[in-house]
C-alpha cells in the first residue's frame, strides 16, 4: 500500500514509523475478507480488515483525530487476527489495530453511556476484588437482564449480567504467592501467570494446571505482586493502563527469574498469553523496559506448548468424545494448534474438530460487552458449528471462550489443562 507519511513525522514517532510500514506490506489483496468474522456476518468492506486498513491509514496519515465513522468499524474488529492467519504479506494487523486503539481513545471523545461503560469495565475486571464484589451484585440483577435487553441504551447492560455466572465459583487455596513443588526430580521450574478474570470466574483451570504440572516434574511458583496481563485494557486503547500492567507483572517474574530462574512462564489463558508474548514489542521504545520486557516475552509460553514437552502419565482410561474449540488467541495470535489436540489425543479422548473454526465466537475479553448483537450472533455460529460434531466434551483454552460458548449450550465445556489433569490422575471429575 502506498504511503505518504510526512518523513519528519516518522522520524518523530517510532509507534507511527512501526505503523506506516506495516500499512506499506499491505497488497490489498483481500484475502482476509473471507476468514474476518465481522466481514462473513455484515458484508460490509468497512468491517474487513482491508477496509479497517484504508481508515487507519487515513486517520494516521493526515494525524486527524478519530471520526465517529472510523470508530464504530473498529471498535467492531474482535482483534481475533484471523486475518494474520490468512493474509500472504504478513501484515501484521495486531500492531496496527493497537495503534489505532490508543489514537481514538486520544483523540476521539465517546457518548457519555460509552465513556461510562468502559469506565466501569477497566475499573473491575482487571482487578479480581472488584470483580468478585461486582459479581455479587449481578447475582441480584440478573432476573432483570431479559427486561434490560429490550430497553434501548441497556443491550450492554444485559449482555454483563447474561455473562455473570448464577453461582460464584469460591476462592482457590492456591491464591497469592507460593511455590508449588514437583512429585519427584524436578524437571522444570515455571512461574504460572494467575491473572484476573479467570481465577474469580474459575480457580479450578490453574489449580488443574498446577498439579498436571507438579505431576509431571515440574516446580510451580506464583510470583509476588503478578496481576493481570493488561489485555483487556489494552484493547480499549488504555495504553498507559495496559503498559503498567505490564511493568508491574515484568518486575515480577523478573525478581523470581533472578532468584532461582526459570524454564517458562506458563500461561493458561491465550489472550493474555497473546498480550505477554508481545510485551517486548509493547516497550521497546521503554528504556527501562525494553530488554526486560523482551526477556520476559521470550519465556511466555501457552500451558499446551509446555505440557507438549512432557511425557504423559495416562492414569485414567477416557475415550470421550471431545470437540476442541481453538481460540483466536491460540490459533491466530500465537500460531499454536496441533499441540493441545496432540495432548488429548495423547491423554486418550477422541477428538473432533468444528466446522468453520478460524471464525471467533464472539468472546474477544469485553466484546461480548460492548458488542453485544455481533457477539450473540458469532456465538451462536459457533454453537451450531460444535453441536454438530456431537461431542460429550467442549476444550478450550481460553476462559472467555468456554464463559461465552458455555453460553449457548448446555455441552459441558472444560479447559483442556481440567481435561489432562484428569486423565493423568487428578481429583477434578
Amino acid at each position: 500500500m502506498q504511503t505518504a507519511f510526512a518523513p519528519e513525522r516518522l522520524a518523530a514517532d517510532p509507534q507511527l514509523a512501526a505503523s506506516e510500514k506495516i500499512l506499506r506490506t499491505c497488497v490489498h489483496c483481500g484475502f482476509c475478507t473471507a476468514t474476518c468474522p465481522t466481514y462473513v456476518l455484515l458484508g460490509d468492506e468497512l468491517d474487513s480488515p482491508r477496509g479497517r486498513i484504508y481508515q487507519i491509514k487515513d486517520m494516521l496519515e493526515g494525524g486527524k483525530p478519530a471520526t465517529p465513522q472510523i470508530v464504530k468499524h473498529i471498535d467492531r474488529c474482535l482483534s481475533c487476527l484471523s486475518c494474520m492467519t490468512t493474509c500472504p504479506s504478513d501484515v501484521h494487523y495486531m500492531h496496527l489495530v493497537d495503534h489505532a486503539r490508543a489514537h481514538i481513545e486520544n483523540t476521539y471523545r465517546r457518548p457519555l453511556a460509552d465513556r461510562l461503560m468502559r469506565a466501569l469495565l477497566a475499573f473491575v475486571l482487571p482487578h479480581p476484588g472488584r470483580f468478585r464484589l461486582a459479581l455479587a451484585g449481578a447475582w441480584f440483577a440478573k432476573p432483570l437482564a431479559p427486561l434490560f435487553a429490550k430497553t434501548p441504551g441497556l443491550e450492554r447492560l444485559a449482555a454483563m449480567l447474561r455473562l455473570a455466572p448464577s453461582r460464584a465459583a469460591g476462592r482457590s487455596g492456591h491464591e497469592g504467592p507460593a511455590v508449588f513443588p514437583p512429585e519427584g526430580e524436578r524437571k522444570m521450574r515455571v512461574a504460572i501467570l494467575q491473572g484476573c478474570a479467570q481465577p474469580v470466574l474459575e480457580p479450578s483451570i490453574n489449580e488443574a494446571a498446577i498439579r498436571f504440572l507438579n505431576r509431571h516434574g515440574v516446580e510451580v511458583v506464583q510470583a509476588a505482586g503478578e496481576g493481570c496481563c493488561g489485555a483487556l485494557v489494552h484493547h480499549m486503547g488504555r495504553e498507559h493502563d495496559s503498559h503498567q500492567a505490564a511493568k508491574r507483572n515484568i518486575d515480577a517474574w523478573t525478581r523470581v527469574l533472578d532468584e532461582g530462574g526459570l524454564d517458562a512462564i506458563v500461561i493458561t489463558t491465550s489472550g493474555c498469553g497473546t498480550t505477554i508474548k508481545d510485551y517486548g514489542f509493547m516497550l521497546r521504545q521503554d528504556a527501562a523496559y525494553a530488554e526486560k520486557a523482551a526477556r520476559i516475552s521470550a519465556l511466555a509460553k501457552d500451558f499446551s506448548e509446555v505440557a507438549a514437552g512432557l511425557e504423559l502419565k495416562v492414569a485414567r482410561e477416557t475415550g470421550q468424545a471431545v470437540t476442541y474449540h481453538s481460540a483466536c488467541s491460540m490459533q491466530h495470535g500465537q500460531s499454536i494448534r496441533e499441540e493441545p489436540k496432540a495432548l488429548l489425543r495423547g491423554a486418550g479422548f477422541r477428538v473432533k474438530e468444528p466446522a468453520e473454526g478460524h471464525l471467533c465466537c464472539g468472546s474477544a475479553g469485553t466484546y461480548t460487552i460492548l458488542q453485544p448483537a455481533i457477539a450473540t450472533r458469532l456465538r451462536d455460529r459457533k454453537v451450531a458449528n460444535i453441536e454438530r460434531t456431537a461431542p460429550e466434551i467442549v476444550a478450550a483454552g481460553n476462559i472467555g471462550c468456554l464463559t461465552q460458548i458455555r453460553s449457548g449450550t448446555a455441552i459441558p465445556c472444560v479447559h483442556t489443562a481440567e481435561l489432562l489433569d484428569w486423565a493423568t490422575g487428578g481429583g477434578g471429575g
